[in-house]
């Protein structure tokens, strides 16, 4: 896997850290959670950044965001107990296979 692509996983990472902070925090009205959202989502960003000099914005943008909304989408289920219904799970896994689709068949996936 290139180097690339993993720190774009990191940096979905550092994003979804930081947007399970954003629920916790209760509208900043908590203060670590407060904290975590600024420090995941300003790591989250350096680390998109560093990808965008070898990937395409597209391409990172697409990866980024879809399994951001698939490891949110599971955390709210999980910690959270957010229910999901059939149309969503469906949903969420088609955005998941397009992910898989442009990383394991899209020739632009890096350059």
């Amino acid at each position: 896997m290139p180097k690339s692509f993993l720190i774009l996983l990191l940096a979905v990472f550092a994003e979804t850290i930081g947007t399970t902070a954003l629920q916790a925090s209760q509208q900043f009205t908590r203060f670590w959670p407060s904290v975590l959202v600024v420090v995941g989502y300003g790591f989250a960003f350096y680390l998109m950044a560093l990808t965008l000099k070898v990937m395409p914005v597209g391409i990172v943008y697409a990866i980024w965001s879809g399994l951001g909304i698939f490891f949110i989408a599971l955390i709210g289920f999980v910690v959270f107990g957010q229910k999901l219904d059939w149309p969503a799970i469906l949903g969420l896994t088609l955005i998941l296979a397009g992910i898989l689709v442009i990383h394991l068949f899209s020739g632009t996936a890096s350059h």
